[in-house]
């Protein structure tokens, strides 16, 4: 008998791809697996489609809750799974046939807490079905210790939940941290390197990302994209504790993460710009912070250092000059 595989997914309105990606959890090559669907909040037909599925199948549990976002609905997922091993799907995304039973087959032979497989981005139908329908290798599992998946995976931008296979008994009381909804995925890796031995990675792209118009680094601003300048300040506690010499390097993340979420707000209009002036108040607040840090600048590209000393001394010019090139070809 395998072993059971939970395989939780959380769905906020996702009427429009649910249904294919618990359809390609279910066509897996390895059998024994529990699908958790935890709908949060869904204002669409998802919970109907969600009843429908749960009646079509006899391995599926679906979990209710009132939008208390996706940290809260993977961390109900995780209190009902009853498997050995634990993976996340997002509900917007899909499997290849083979990913489960490749991750399964990478925890026998390398003997991981945490196997991981590569992706492959897709926009169209018809661009998964080229790629499910591919036949490619499977890859050979490069294994690495906590601090060595620190540093050449965590740190170098593999940071997603997604796409791994994870023993139980690792994650034990682990959980992602509630309220955070970008960036909480690296926050529950780093967490989970004090309980790990091993970690491997495969370069197998196995995980299907669709790339959705409407996903969250694709919206508009809002509050919640100070989530990831949030959760690289926790993880960079955490991370200096394991390793006190990757501070300069955690911080050039940092930096880049305000950064980024400058970039966000200097889409805004004008006017919108001036509504939430308060957030590019904190930006620059905390970007000149960081700067104090010797070291952590060293690390950033030639183009980042540019855009953070303007930022740095002219906010308001770097805020006007990106948005007019964002959108110079409008006028």
């Amino acid at each position: 008998m395998q072993p059971l595989i939970s395989v939780i997914i959380p769905v906020h309105n996702g009427q429009d791809y649910i249904e294919k990606c618990i359809e390609s959890v279910e066509n897996q090559t390895y059998r024994n697996v529990e699908i958790i669907i935890v709908d949060d909040g869904s204002a669409d037909k998802t919970p109907d489609i969600c009843m429908r599925l749960l009646e079509q199948y006899g391995n599926i549990h679906v979990i209710t809750m009132r939008d208390e976002g996706v940290s809260a609905a993977r961390n109900a997922g995780i209190d009902m799974a009853r498997g050995d091993y634990i993976t996340f799907v997002d509900a917007d995304d899909r499997l290849r046939q083979r990913t489960l039973e490749i991750l399964y087959e990478d925890m026998l032979t390398t003997e991981c807490d945490i196997c991981g497989c590569s992706f492959a981005a897709w926009k169209e139908e018809t661009e998964w079905e080229q790629l499910s329908g591919e036949n490619s290798g499977r890859g050979k599992a490069v294994t690495y210790s906590p601090v060595e998946y620190l540093k050449e995976e965590i740190l170098k931008g593999n940071s997603r939940c997604w796409s791994k296979l994870y023993r139980r008994l690792s994650i034990g009381n682990i959980r992602f941290q509630k309220d955070l909804s970008i960036g909480e995925d690296m926050l529950f890796l780093v967490e989970l390197l004090s309980s790990v031995n091993k970690i491997s990675e495969n370069a197998y792209p196995g995980y299907g990302y669709y790339q959705n118009p409407k996903g969250a680094m694709n919206r508009k601003f809002s509050k919640e994209y100070l989530d990831q300048i949030t959760c690289w300040e926790l993880a960079r506690d955490k991370i200096i504790k394991i390793d006190g010499e990757l501070h300069n390097k955690v911080t050039s993340i940092l930096i880049m993460a305000i950064m980024l979420t400058a970039g966000k707000l200097s889409l805004l209009t004008g006017k919108e710009r001036k509504e939430q002036k308060n957030y590019i108040t904190i930006c620059h607040k905390k970007l000149k912070k960081e700067m104090e840090i010797k070291g952590a600048y060293e690390y950033l590209t030639k183009g980042y250092r540019i855009k953070v000393k303007l930022f740095l001394y002219l906010p308001d010019l770097y805020l006007w000059l990106y948005h007019f090139r964002k959108y110079k070809r409008f006028l």
